[in-house]
């Protein structure tokens, strides 16, 4: 579905491209790495009949030459996991971030709802904080520490793969969580994750801080 689609079906979203001049602050496109076979590798990996599906390490796309070279390259020689978001969620239910950038390869067309960690008060945030911006299949997004994010949104309904890099051990189990010493601790939710959400999430069921104020963003196609 093309950007200008999704506009006319989300007039409350204002759904920006990754070319906006606001985006720089969130994260960047990143050039020079070819992620042509681990497009290919996943093709085989399934998306989901409802909801999302996350792996932090894939051990197919680990094989790749491609995590050698972000490891060596991109991340100037620290250890990356590769691994993938698949699903058909369109929904906003929570924000994460990591002390380090994550690598998006979008295999499908995709919304990233983004906003800025400084944009946390108290461990709230208001929804309306958030931007949507429209990644092409093919784009390969940087997302900085400090962007909020969480899972892509499926604009379509075949659904969204999307390629994951982050350093090595991102979103691993804890063995158990900190006594928090601040606000920001109790946002830890697994390794190198910390997370907001929104009170309708199943997240927050979770037990999450649920501390995302307003409307649950919703892309609709």
């Amino acid at each position: 579905m093309k950007l200008e689609e999704l506009q006319q079906k989300n007039p409350g979203i204002k759904i920006l491209p990754l070319t906006d001049p606001s985006f720089p602050e969130y994260g960047t496109v990143i050039q020079g790495y070819s992620f042509t076979d681990a497009f290919r590798v996943m093709e085989q990996k399934a998306i989901p009949a409802s909801g999302n599906t996350y792996t932090a390490c894939d051990p197919d796309l680990q094989a790749l030459p491609l995590a050698k070279e972000l490891s060596d390259g991109f991340y100037g020689g620290m250890p990356v996991q590769l691994g993938f978001c698949n699903g058909r969620g369109t929904q906003l239910n929570a924000l994460e971030y990591h002390k380090g950038t994550e690598v998006d390869g979008c295999c499908t067309d995709l919304i990233l709802l983004l906003a800025k960690t400084y944009e946390i008060k108290g461990n709230e945030i208001p929804s309306d904080c958030v931007k949507a911006y429209f990644a092409p299949a093919g784009t390969i997004v940087e997302l900085y520490g400090t962007t909020l994010h969480y899972a892509p949104c499926a604009v379509s309904d075949d659904g969204f793969r999307c390629i994951i890099g982050l350093p090595e051990g991102t979103n691993a189990d804890l063995a158990e969580k900190p006594a928090p010493k601040n606000d920001e601790d109790k946002l830890i939710w697994m390794k190198n994750k910390w997370l907001i959400a929104h009170p309708e999430s199943t997240e927050a069921g979770d037990g999450a801080v649920a501390g995302i104020k307003g409307v649950n963003i919703t892309i609709n196609y």
